[in-house]
């Protein structure tokens, strides 16, 4: 089921959206084979720590992090990515690796990469392995304010 906390903040916002199940994956471009939606409209969260902080990028499912690309456009001395022990306490309502982007109701910042804004949708994953939420771009970047950048590279 997904998350409460986001599914709440969304009708809250009165946000139109579309729970999508799919059977159960792990990966990104697993999730997308699964769910018939491509890599590059499904955005995956990747939990990243920023000079020590925690953040979440966001990229397509298609795309992979250039960490020293992100580090150098945010002047950054360290980015590298956050073991899970590190953010799974901020989660306790969604299953490790289901994190959606939605880094304003986990008190993160959300960088998100801007091959995710040429498409009208994105689709992510609800807070578990076995549903997606699909909405409108525009909605997601009016909720959660995201820092555009260009840190994706072709995986």
């Amino acid at each position: 089921m997904a998350t409460t906390k986001l599914k709440n903040y969304l009708n809250r916002n009165e946000v139109e959206y579309r729970l999508i199940p799919h059977p159960r994956a792990f990966t990104a471009q697993e999730i997308a084979a699964n769910s018939h939606i491509t890599g590059h409209e499904i955005a995956k969260t990747v939990i990243v720590k920023i000079d020590g902080a925690l953040a979440m990028a966001v990229l397509p499912a298609s795309e992979v992090i250039d960490l020293e690309q992100f580090a150098a456009l945010l002047g950054a001395t360290l980015v590298e990515l956050a073991y899970e022990s590190e953010f799974e306490r901020f989660f306790n309502d969604c299953e490790v690796g289901a994190m959606p982007p939605f880094g304003n109701l986990f008190g993160m910042k959300v960088f998100v990469d801007s091959e995710l804004t040429l498409d009208e949708q994105i689709a992510f994953s609800a807070g578990n392995h076995a549903e997606l939420i699909q909405l409108n771009y525009t909605d997601f970047e009016e909720l959660v304010q995201p820092i555009m950048l260009e840190f994706g590279v072709c995986a």
